[in-house]
């Protein structure tokens, strides 16, 4: 009897060292704290994440329009930029001639009056498109945006060209590695452009070609993400940090974080040492398909002070003007 309290008196012991040893507080924020906001589509129309998947239409399940900013066009970045945020996620396809369309949808079915896949169309035929078309707040009643969406649909190298010195996150949508090989290209034939394209994610194939020819671009996908957690969650009690986690990007839903060992100043010092920063998205639930932001003051308000990593957001416009201390940007009425 008495060895059994030795051993779970030892096994105490033991499960109290290692909360110690991983305890966040153990060390102070990073000395480089500032915080960058990551505009996901810019900023754009809201839908309900009730039930979503990837083959959602999201534009059927929008929530009532306060503005009157679409997705991955133009007029949506520059809003997204002036609202604070410091890096523009968007969505690229490979056209029939060559470009990369900027756009998220794999067909253009559910957002515009075309049909087909988004890749089997040349850009002359997607800018011609209403982007704008399959937008609906009650299911389907009215379409507030269709007939004002024609022509945004833009080409990466317009984005380039209207925005300079801007900051992109480029989301393959497919996993053709020649996609990678298309944006190596782009940089080449523009350097430019190069500090733009900030980073890019998705598809396993095309990220890690991009992370080949692209030297010092910012990359990371779904396997590698996979794997870095999951080795962290078991080995990370020693101290240990696996190479799936060293540099890279690593995105944490925010519900999910402090159950992280040493969450959130030693991760971050643990991922730094690494050549390593944590993404910090909104809560994880069940059918996210990894996007949901910190959309709201009160997700917000769960960030530590500190935190010297990227805010990924879906609402640019209510999280951006209060981390940066700006004014809101004023926005065009909703139609």
């Amino acid at each position: 009897m008495k060895h059994r309290y030795w051993i779970l008196g030892l096994l105490g012991v033991f499960a109290a060292a290692v909360g110690v040893f991983n305890a966040g507080w153990r060390v102070g924020p990073p000395a480089d704290s500032e915080l960058r906001l990551i505009a996901h589509r810019g900023v754009h129309q809201t839908y309900s994440r009730e039930n979503l998947d990837n083959d959602t239409c999201t534009a059927e399940r929008i929530f009532e329009p306060t503005h009157g900013l679409l997705e991955n066009t133009l007029p949506s970045m520059e809003a997204a930029f002036a609202a604070g945020a410091d890096i523009v996620e968007l969505d690229v396809h490979p056209t029939t001639d060559g470009q990369f369309a900027v756009m998220h949808d794999w067909t253009v079915d559910c957002r515009t009056e075309g049909t087909g896949e988004t890749r089997s169309h040349d850009m002359k035929t997607l800018r011609a498109l209403d982007v704008g078309y399959g937008y609906t707040a009650d299911n389907g009643q009215t379409f507030p945006f269709r007939g004002k969406g024609v022509g945004l649909m833009p080409e990466l190298s317009e984005v380039m060209s209207a925005l300079p010195g801007q900051q992109f996150l480029i989301n393959f949508k497919s996993r053709e590695q020649r996609e990678g090989d298309m944006l190596a290209a782009f940089v080449a034939e523009h350097p430019d452009w190069r500090n733009s394209v900030w980073g890019a994610y998705g598809g396993d194939e095309p990220t890690y070609r991009a992370a080949e020819l692209i030297d010092g671009l910012n990359v990371w996908a779904r396997r590698g993400l996979v794997d870095c957690l999951t080795q962290y969650m078991g080995l990370g009690w020693t101290g240990f940090v696996s190479e799936a986690c060293r540099n890279t990007k690593v995105m944490l839903p925010i519900n999910v974080a402090p159950f992280i060992w040493g969450w959130p100043n030693l991760l971050q010092e643990r991922m730094a040492s690494v050549g390593s920063e944590i993404i910090l998205l909104g809560p994880f639930g069940v059918g996210d398909p990894g996007t949901a932001g910190i959309d709201d003051l009160e997700t917000l308000a769960q960030v530590p002070d500190g935190f010297g990593g990227y805010v990924w957001t879906n609402k640019i416009e209510v999280i951006g003007p209060v981390v940066k201390g700006l004014m809101p940007p004023e926005l065009p009425p909703a139609p």
